[in-house]
């Protein structure tokens, strides 16, 4: 996977709160950092996050964006 963004941080998914359109995405990054991502469930189910997988908190200007390997 290559982005453009520079800021990239690896982390395991910790929590999932799923709603009706979109969810919010945990992602403990370490140190006692959790990055909190609010994406489309849609985007949810496609990238197959779950608790405990591991996966990138992307941030782009405001924006914060999950990818996978």
């Amino acid at each position: 996977m290559k982005l453009s963004a520079r800021n990239q941080l690896k982390g395991k998914v910790v929590g999932i709160e799923e709603g009706a359109v979109n969810g919010i995405v945990k992602i403990d990054i370490g140190g006692g950092n959790v990055i909190s991502a609010t994406i489309s469930m849609n985007a949810i189910k496609e990238l197959g996050l779950s608790v405990g997988k591991e996966a990138y908190a992307v941030i782009k200007a405001t924006s914060v964006m999950v990818g996978i390997d």
